[in-house]
């Protein structure tokens, strides 16, 4: 059984960096740096990979469903407290004070539509307004959004404004009613705050082209475009105003062991070596990567299918 097993994964990995492809026209290599700790805790996002370079103009992200999802009966995508201890985190009041949370209807159509969600309480203050068009709102924790597809609803994409976190999952395979959210990802300078964030002077979203405008604390902007969702993949098109340098980007997610966990692997592929693999735990950094894959070859106990995470195509000036 061990043997069939790392046969198994083996192929599943193949797989995963098959369908990344090569090398693409003009791409450059960034540094990743790993910061991922031990825990306990299902509920902590304890995974800290750091994209930094030198001048970075743009970059593509995708949410991949895993090697595995066609093979899954049964998901599993309820929260896991256990061996977790949140009375210590940080908790922000609402500026009104609220019994639960409430919605708002930032835009609408048949096909497409986006809404706020602000909460009782969050970690951090809502500070960043959201426009669409020509209306701004304020105080929001969460903006989802929401596409028809097979004559349902399906939420794809989620930014929490305060902190800058995003998560993103493809639509849901043939087989399943719905897959889970896994990893998040943050875009933009992004700095310590007791725990890694993005600070959002405004985040504006345009219907037509699918297309959020970052503007951030620290200056300058992005576009984060919605270029591809399949029942494969959703792929993101990231571009910066200008080259941006440090840090321009991290993955979170969560690993405790290898069967409670939403990343548990990783790939990655250099301008001078090509592919390489390692575990979450063991990856030393890299520098000259030019894709990375962060997901599982096994399924885990939480979020059996949310998505395997790429990071690629990263170009400079």
């Amino acid at each position: 059984m061990p043997l069939r097993r790392e046969i198994i994964a083996g192929a599943a990995l193949l797989m995963a960096c098959a369908a990344l492809g090569g090398a693409e026209a003009g791409e450059i290599g960034v540094a990743v740096a790993n910061g991922t700790a031990p825990t306990a805790c299902a509920e902590t996002d304890n995974v800290a990979l750091t994209f930094s370079a030198p001048a970075v103009t743009g970059l593509r992200i995708e949410a991949r469903h895993p090697a595995y999802v066609g093979t899954l009966a049964i998901d599993s995508t309820a929260p896991d407290f256990t061996a977790c201890d949140m009375t210590n985190d940080p908790a922000v009041p609402a500026a009104a004070p609220l019994s639960g949370p409430k919605r708002t209807t930032l835009f609408e159509t048949p096909d497409l539509w986006l809404v706020g969600f602000t909460f009782p309480s969050f970690w951090r203050a809502a500070a960043t307004p959201v426009r669409v068009g020509g209306r701004t709102f304020e105080g929001l924790h969460l903006v989802q959004l929401w596409v028809w597809h097979k004559e349902r609803a399906e939420e794809v994409l989620v930014v929490y404004p305060p902190d800058g976190y995003w998560r993103a999952r493809p639509l849901p395979p043939p087989h399943l009613r719905a897959v889970a959210y896994g990893s998040s990802f943050l875009l933009g300078p992004v700095e310590e705050k007791g725990r890694p964030v993005v600070d959002l002077k405004e985040i504006a979203f345009d219907p037509q082209a699918k297309a959020f405008t970052l503007a951030f604390a620290a200056g300058g902007t992005a576009r984060l475009a919605l270029t591809e969702l399949s029942e494969a993949r959703m792929v993101l098109e990231a571009a910066f105003d200008r080259p941006r340098a440090g840090a321009f980007a991290a993955l979170r997610s969560m690993y405790v062991t290898e069967a409670n966990a939403d990343v548990a692997r990783l790939a990655w592929r250099t301008g001078a070596h090509g592919w390489r693999e390692a575990h979450i735990t063991t990856f030393p950094g890299a520098s000259d990567v030019r894709a990375l894959w962060a997901g599982r070859l096994a399924p885990s106990a939480h979020n059996t299918s949310a998505p395997d995470m790429v990071f690629d195509r990263f170009v400079g000036p």
